[in-house]
């Protein structure tokens, strides 16, 4: 059976792509590190929500026990705007996600990330290919928005705690803020 490390952002989000993934015969381990969300207190909702998940679907998740709000602030301080603060951010996760790919041995490495029509998909892809060079793993690239609405259904069947903003202090500032 083929290993694949799933990033995960959310339960949510995993919830297409880790059925899909396990109809195409794929072992599936989630990886949640996600330093970008913000404040705490959500960190630990999505995560809890995400072991929730979990023990619904069977899946294994590896939790990388460290909130690096600091380290994920310093890299993307003065550099606030769209799309560079995403890129900066899909970058410090997914070359997470491929170096603890590379570390446990799977074949594959993947993200849910993919499954968001309000992510850059364009600079996704580059940033995967680059972790994918850089830890010399591949990326499986599936677009998973092809399920955004099967996705949406599943996590309000399983009554999941779905969030309103992808989880930075700006996305929450661009989502809430009305007087810009």
């Amino acid at each position: 059976m083929r290993r694949v490390l799933l990033h995960i952002c959310c339960a949510p989000c995993a919830c297409y792509p880790v059925r899909l993934l396990k109809d195409k015969g794929f072992e599936i381990t989630g990886l949640f590190y996600n330093p970008n969300i913000h404040p705490y207190q959500e960190y630990l909702k999505r995560m809890e929500t995400l072991k929730e998940f979990a023990e619904k679907e069977q899946i294994r998740i590896i939790y990388l026990d460290r909130y690096s709000l600091e380290e994920w602030l310093r890299t993307v301080v003065f550099r606030e705007s769209k799309p560079l603060r995403c890129k900066l951010c899909y970058q410090m996760r997914l070359e997470t996600a491929a170096s603890v790919a590379k570390n446990g041995n799977f074949d594959y490495f993947s993200s849910t990330l993919f499954f968001s029509k309000f992510q850059n998909q364009k600079i996704l892809k580059e940033s995967a290919k680059s972790a994918e060079d850089k830890f010399h793993v591949p990326f499986l690239y599936i677009d998973f928005r092809e399920g955004w609405k099967e996705g949406i259904r599943i996590s309000k069947e399983l009554n999941l705690y779905r969030q309103h903003y992808c989880g930075c202090i700006y996305s929450e500032m661009d989502r809430f803020y009305s007087n810009k």
